[in-house]
């Protein structure tokens, strides 16, 4: 359907569920989807092709395994936001913010971000496409064992599980302060993360719409760091790493329900969030001093960032536990932690270990 793309208006109501199909092109354009396309296939080609001493990299997956896990990654990306702008579409009595605050005001689509804004974003697109990729192949070769290989032996279960949250929690800790700097240190907000702010009212195409270096950023201090300091095993890493898309995009999906198959998985987590927690953070009006945790929840809740947000708008069912809690609590005031180069801390601390710890794996192997 020609209206499915839903950029500057909404589409007509009574539609079916599966008659809501957002657009699978990258960037809603032909001409990124080709590169990204081509740029995969490049990768596919040469580790098919070319003898597998030449391309694999010893104690990692093989390069065949990357490529696929990039695949993986595209295809569900695109799925999975079709679903989720799907339910947002099909099912408004679950959505976050009443329609009201996604009236279309001068020429925005329905995110609120003006047509230059949307342009430039265009080119932050294609410069994260060709960036991730970068990153990806060069971690393959610079870290060995990076991408895991299969094990002969499989760890328990319980081993298993215990990583991934240890992994994860890492993850979340050094994404908690990367994204609270990129709003206190007045460069970063200015030049890098406002870009991802000019979506006020957030749908999951949102997710990965930033400063290409926000997203290479995220991969780095996410990720990147977490695999070093926590090592996942082979299948581990693949769940892992499709967990965190679907997480990332049910943020950004402006529902906050059941349907949202990521978030409902982990409500069992002390702490734990549910998308309207970071809808809130996009709103505006002093919203975005709140919700900068990645997965769970339990950091800003550590830290004094956590905000119910329109929690007391949902049915119940969609809240947690801690929403009854807070209820409709005041703001906060700025603390020690807002301060530029305090909040900037942590994350040179976690970066700090992940170099003592590849150098102690490289005096190990001389």
């Amino acid at each position: 359907k020609e209206a499915a793309a839903y950029h500057f208006a909404y589409p007509e109501e009574g539609l079916r569920f599966r008659d809501h199909f957002s657009s699978l092109l990258f960037s809603g354009d032909w001409g990124l989807t080709l590169l990204e396309l081509g740029s995969l296939a490049g990768l596919t080609t040469a580790a098919v092709l070319l003898p597998a001493e030449k391309v694999n990299v010893e104690g990692s997956m093989p390069l065949r395994e990357l490529a696929a896990l990039l695949w993986t990654k595209v295809a569900v990306t695109r799925l999975y936001n079709t679903y989720c702008e799907a339910v947002f579409f099909a099912f408004p009595q679950y959505r976050i913010q009443p329609p009201r605050e996604h009236a279309l005001k001068a020429k925005k689509d329905l995110c609120g971000r003006l047509e230059k804004e949307l342009e430039i974003l265009h080119r932050h697109d294609c410069a994260t496409l060709l960036s991730q990729l970068a990153l990806n192949v060069g971690l393959y070769y610079a870290l060995p064992g990076f991408y895991p290989a299969k094990l002969d032996t499989t760890p328990p279960m319980y081993e298993r599980v215990l990583r991934l949250l240890g992994n994860h929690y890492v993850l979340s800790f050094g994404m908690y302060w990367m994204h609270r700097s990129l709003h206190v240190v007045p460069q970063l907000w200015d030049r890098i993360h406002s870009y991802h702010h000019w979506a006020r009212h957030p749908l999951s195409r949102n997710t990965y719409q930033d400063h290409w270096l926000d997203n290479l950023a995220n991969a780095v201090v996410g990720h990147c760091w977490a695999q070093i300091l926590c090592p996942l095993d082979r299948e581990t890493f693949w769940f892992s790493h499709i967990l965190r898309i679907l997480e990332s995009m049910e943020k950004h999906s402006g529902v906050s329900c059941y349907f949202n198959l990521a978030h409902s998985l982990q409500r069992w987590l002390p702490f734990a969030q549910m998308p309207h927690h970071h809808d809130w953070h996009h709103e505006g009006h002093k919203g975005c001093n709140y919700t900068f945790c990645a997965l769970g929840g339990v950091w800003d809740c550590a830290f004094g960032t956590r905000k119910a947000g329109r929690a007391t708008d949902l049915r119940p069912e969609h809240t947690t536990r801690h929403d009854k809690a807070q209820g409709k609590q005041a703001g906060r005031a700025k603390s020690l932690l807002d301060r530029p180069a305090i909040s900037l801390l942590p994350v040179l601390g976690v970066g700090a270990l992940v170099v003592a710890k590849l150098r102690s794996a490289e005096r190990l192997r001389s």
